[in-house]
């Protein structure tokens, strides 16, 4: 449940990257400020955030909060809520045998509604305890199961954009999870009208919204993504999203990718959801992608690929957790971030099996410092942070509600106490740091980052409110 409280200070060291910028120029808009106030006001919204010593006197009288560190809420934008058990699932490591071995079987269990709504509630207790505000999340094919993570999503008080799990057609393992094409438009239409901007009725300040989600490309046929690119073209104005995979796993003959354009007699992947998924890549719907369209892991794109998200303003759920879980191979930053394409944080669970955001950014720092050549890249610690909260907050189109202390917008953040986490404490305390202010700030994030583990995440609050689940 959600706890509505008034205006209050939170004082501790703030770290955050201000404004709007590039990742390139995250370090630039680096925010520390060691001893800081952070202001919330009635409405939830940042009222003041600054040095402590020069709170202004209006806010004097307020109650303050002290702890160690405050950071933006975490944005999660790929993960699955029926994998919630299938982290660590052994399947013959890669994509393919995986989902047919490990995945299918055990999302078909939410057929059940009982104990869709279990996996509901541990979904979302294991989102606050990691520090997860704002998440995109793929759904469940069954409808109760969805109905369930909405409610207890509204009732914790996060924020949530899913969509059901559109199957038309897959192997005997996803059997459970199929539908036909009328059904699978039907009932996504019947989630986007129940719940998309249910909350507040605006999808610029919802909390709850709704995602069209087909598996991938090999989960449905050409009229199926002909019928979803109308069902778009017509809710798109609604601020709907679209969400899928793209180019996750290219081992040779057998990949995905290989699969896809084989089935399809596409040029590439992302052809299929630009409408263009006929042989040879001719047109044969609407486009699927845009500001609100957000696709997961973009490991093996064409240059054709990137150019075309970039134009269209589509997002990248980068999830390097599990692309090293399932062997799918890097994600090459440089290159892809040079062609302009917003790259967000995912976990995947349960392809990831790390849900604490933080952990996710240690694997990706280590992945694309290890690329070879030239394409390696270390990231710095304002990178890693925008990573995992502002480009998650514009991935979602909703940098100017969330991602970061800029005044007036929506107060998501977390309180971090690196005593409750010893190894984070030693790390924090007795590391040697530079003379220079500014570097040793960024070496100071750098340990908060890739050190913090859930018990030093002390609160969690979205729009101002603390959030905790039973």
């Amino acid at each position: 449940m959600h706890q509505s409280r008034g205006s209050q200070v939170f004082r501790g060291h703030i770290f955050h990257v201000a404004g709007a910028p590039t990742v390139a120029e995250a370090r630039k808009h680096l925010v520390s400020v060691p001893d800081g106030a952070l202001v919330i006001a009635v409405d939830g919204t940042i009222a003041w955030v600054g040095p402590f010593a020069e709170l202004p006197a209006a806010f004097a009288a307020l109650p303050v909060t002290r702890t160690g560190f405050i950071v933006p809420g975490f944005v999660d934008t790929h993960l699955h809520f029926p994998q919630t058990y299938t982290t660590d699932a052994y399947g013959g490591g890669q994509l393919l045998e995986w989902l047919d071995e490990c995945v299918f079987p055990a999302e078909s269990r939410l057929e059940d509604p009982e104990f869709a709504r279990k996996v509901a509630h541990d979904f979302t207790k294991r989102r606050v305890s990691v520090g997860t505000t704002s998440a995109l999340v793929f759904g469940s094919a069954f409808a109760p199961a969805q109905h369930a993570l909405f409610e207890e999503t509204q009732a914790a008080g996060l924020r949530l954009v899913s969509g059901r799990g559109i199957q038309t057609v897959g192997t005997d393992s996803a059997r459970a999870l199929l539908t036909s094409e009328q059904v699978a438009i039907e009932l996504t239409a019947a989630e986007i009208d129940r719940w998309h901007a249910v909350d507040t009725g605006n999808a610029q300040t919802a909390l709850l919204q709704v995602a069209i989600v087909p598996r991938f490309s090999l989960s449905v046929t050409p009229t199926t993504l002909a019928a979803l690119g109308e069902l778009y073209d017509a809710v798109r104005g609604r601020g709907v999203y679209f969400h899928s995979h793209l180019n996750e796993n290219n081992r040779p003959g057998t990949g995905e990718i290989d699969a896809v354009r084989s089935v399809f007699g596409t040029e590439t992947y992302l052809d299929t959801y630009d409408g263009c998924f006929l042989p040879g890549s001719a047109r044969g719907g609407q486009s699927l992608l845009g500001r609100r369209s957000i696709l997961a892991h973009a490991v093996h794109c064409q240059d054709s690929e990137l150019a075309r998200l970039a134009d269209t303003g589509t997002s990248i759920a980068h999830c390097p957790t599990s692309q090293f879980f399932l062997g799918s191979g890097t994600m090459p930053w440089r290159r892809t971030t040079a062609f302009g394409v917003n790259v967000a944080i995912g976990t995947d669970v349960g392809g990831g099996d790390e849900w604490l955001i933080p952990r996710v950014l240690n694997d990706c720092y280590k992945a694309h410092l290890s690329e070879p050549g030239d394409a390696g890249v270390a990231l710095d610690p304002a990178a890693l942070l925008f990573t995992g909260t502002l480009a998650g907050a514009r991935a979602l189109d909703m940098e100017d509600r969330f991602g970061n202390f800029d005044l007036g917008k929506d107060a998501d953040f977390l309180l971090i106490d690196p005593d409750r986490w010893e190894p984070l404490a030693v790390v924090l305390h007795n590391a040697v740091r530079a003379d220079d202010a500014r570097l040793a700030a960024e070496q100071t994030l750098f340990a908060l980052l890739l050190a913090l583990r859930e018990p030093a995440i002390t609160g969690v609050y979205v729009r101002g409110h603390r959030v905790n689940v039973a």
